[in-house]
């Protein structure tokens, strides 16, 4: 894979990565549909997560819903598989803000980063980590380091021994590590999730 031979500079990270597959990324489709999964998985467990997940399918005939078809669907029947109040709000919301700036999928795959964390972080419910998942599992960036995500803080400080006093320090150690791993950031902390044995946050609408 195209990303080995660069990170493999850093021998830490070297030992992680000779010890698993290679990780290749997928673009995929329906962005406003991953966007309500990565919402309905919040907190669960991946195990409690598809539950759900099959559960809402099912409300469809097992079939991917259209943003329309989501937004039509009643508060109740959403909070009837499982999802709580805000959540249900937040899979409206998200259909909504679809719909309403005509948003595609094409349009998302064209954006920066930083273009793509401002206009889905208008979403009531859509935070910048959640951004960021979509930016590295459905949208193919290979540039990403989610600094807030707890699985690649957990799996940094045991790698790198990092010490800080606080959230500002440890960001920025984190950064300065990730440095050496540019332009292929996202590779790197999806083989650190596998080596934490915290996988990473996947895609649920294959």
């Amino acid at each position: 894979m195209h990303y080995i031979p660069h990170l493999s500079k850093d021998k830490k990270l070297k030992k992680v990565l000779d010890a698993q597959e290679p990780h290749i990324l997928v673009k995929r489709k329906k962005i406003y549909l991953y966007l309500c999964a990565s919402i309905m998985s919040q907190q669960l467990s991946t195990k409690v997560a598809d539950v759900i997940y099959k559960r809402f399918l099912a409300l469809y005939g097992k079939k991917e819903p259209t943003a329309q078809q989501i937004l039509d669907t009643p508060f109740e029947t959403l909070r009837g598989i499982g999802l709580s109040n805000a959540k249900t709000n937040y899979v409206h919301n998200v259909c909504r803000f679809f719909i309403d700036e005509k948003l595609s999928d094409a349009q998302l795959y064209k954006m920066s980063d930083e273009a793509v964390i401002e206009k889905l972080t208008q979403i009531k419910g859509v935070g910048r980590w959640t951004t960021e998942m979509i930016l590295m599992f459905a949208l193919q960036h290979e540039d990403v380091l989610p600094v807030d995500d707890l699985g690649i803080q957990q799996a940094m400080i045991k790698l790198y021994k990092i010490e800080y006093e606080n959230k500002k320090e440890l960001y920025e150690k984190m950064q300065k590590h990730a440095t050496k791993w540019k332009p292929y950031r996202t590779y790197a902390c999806v083989h650190l999730w596998k080596w934490k044995d915290n996988k990473p946050p996947v895609d649920k609408t294959k």
